[in-house]
């Protein structure tokens, strides 16, 4: 057929014309994953939440201190020696150590631990969902272009009809058979498909556009590989939404994560009950001490310093025990909103599934929706063809006015147009519901 020889002439020279790098799907999903700034600051979140597990790993440790002192006192005192007042001056110091344990805080350490250890792995949910997100944002960005890029071709193979349209009119025109309106209404015409020519090329700009800003990369050139998305058919179908739903409940990050906040919520309660129980720590220190005496009569000397950190050494250990008792019923209470929180997260999953089967459901009917949609733009298309292979016929030989001619191929490019647009609707419904159920390749 003439129509799908030029269509075909169309597409090769589309193809040329993009003769540039062009960026594949999977570039487009690495690149968007490497720079999107939400997925580093969620990278940043989770070196946060790994600093946290090891700041939880000291608290099973012993500190150690040390600290020293000095002082210098001034003023008179007796001397025996010559039986009088004199000054005096003293310079004194003293040097610490001292380390601490916790022996027994009710668990209260190693429940903190494990939720550091949730921390982390809360923080890899939130990243995966992110990556989850923008990977189907370029998905569906990458089919705009695609989508754009047909709509395109279809509005170019349009324009050229038009104008050999025109050269016919004219010609005819010349030769008396046709009236000078006719001819203006050709021109008419071929000017409304430049200008849908112009809006599509447009539209094919501002998607490639939108798609390098998601991707950040300048727009200059940008251009992205020519994908087979294939024909919609209903093998694609998973049987039930049901399947999909099960799938999802096993992989989804959203569902991940509602479950580790019951498990947090579980060692919050564990904390606070800690709080009934007695805490016993132990501590050991070292200490020693010096001074001098600045003012000492001819004759006598001070202890050398060595001497006296060896002489004044000491140390000590001992335990400390805490019995809570009666705190004013806080402990008792800080269990109780433990308990109400964990009730809260319980409740948030069952929303999160909810949600999710909903959402599920409703993507699976738009699913099957698109594809009743593209079957039957597909068999309006066929109709179209044949009406106008017959009105081109018909035209040719005078027996169809040119108005009436340009009504047919106006329905034959709007069945075209929704033709388009059905398939990628259905293509990328499909592939949303194939992203709840894993199994979305890129």
């Amino acid at each position: 057929m003439k129509l799908k020889l030029i269509l075909s002439i169309a597409f090769l020279s589309a193809k040329v014309s993009f003769s540039q790098k062009q960026w594949t799907l999977k570039e487009c999903v690495d690149r968007a994953l490497e720079k999107n700034i939400s997925i580093q600051q969620n990278k940043l979140n989770l070196e946060l939440a790994k600093k946290e597990v090891e700041i939880s790993k000291g608290n099973f440790l012993p500190n150690l201190n040390a600290n020293t002192g000095s002082n210098v006192n001034f003023g008179t005192g007796f001397s025996p020696v010559t039986n009088s007042r004199v000054a005096t001056s003293f310079f004194g110091g003293s040097l610490n150590m001292s380390s601490g344990i916790t022996v027994f805080n009710g668990f209260r350490n190693t429940n903190t631990y494990k939720q550091a250890q949730l921390g982390v792995e809360s923080s890899l949910y939130d990243l995966k969902k992110i990556e989850n997100d923008v990977s189907l944002f370029v998905v569906n960005g990458y089919l705009n272009v695609l989508f754009a890029k047909e709509n395109l071709i279809v509005a170019k193979v349009q324009y050229e009809i038009s104008k050999n349209q025109i050269e016919a009119a004219e010609s005819r025109f010349k030769s008396g058979v046709i009236p000078k309106g006719e001819l203006l209404n050709v021109e008419s015409t071929a000017a409304t498909n430049l200008q849908t020519l112009v809006a599509q090329e447009n539209a094919l700009d501002l998607a490639l556009l939108n798609l390098s800003q998601l991707l950040q990369v300048t727009a200059e050139g940008f251009d992205v590989s020519p994908v087979d998305v294939g024909t919609p058919t209903a093998n694609l179908f998973y049987k039930t939404s049901t399947t999909v739903y099960e799938k999802s409940l096993e992989r989804l990050p959203e569902i991940a994560r509602a479950k580790l906040a019951i498990e947090n919520a579980d060692l919050n309660i564990a904390i606070s009950k800690s709080a009934f129980l007695p805490s016993i720590s132990a501590q050991v220190g070292l200490s020693t001490n010096y001074g001098f005496n600045l003012n000492l009569p001819t004759g006598f000397n001070n202890t050398p310093f060595a001497d006296q950190l060896v002489d004044n050494f000491g140390y000590g250990f001992g335990f400390n025990m805490n019995v809570p008792i009666f705190n004013r019923f806080q402990t008792k209470n800080r269990v109780a909103q433990s308990l109400i929180n964990k009730e809260i997260f319980e409740t948030r999953l069952e929303s999160e599934k909810l949600n999710l089967q909903q959402t599920i459901e409703q993507a699976f009917l738009d699913v099957k929706t698109a594809l009743k949609t593209y079957e039957a733009a597909k068999i309006s298309l066929e109709s179209q063809q044949e009406a106008f292979k017959n009105a081109q016929e018909r035209y040719n030989f005078g027996a169809m006015t040119l108005f009436d001619f340009d009504q047919v191929r106006t329905r034959i490019v709007n069945a075209e147009a929704t033709l388009i647009r059905s398939k990628y609707d259905y293509v990328f419904k499909t592939k949303v519901l194939q992203f709840y159920s894993g199994d979305l390749t890129i």
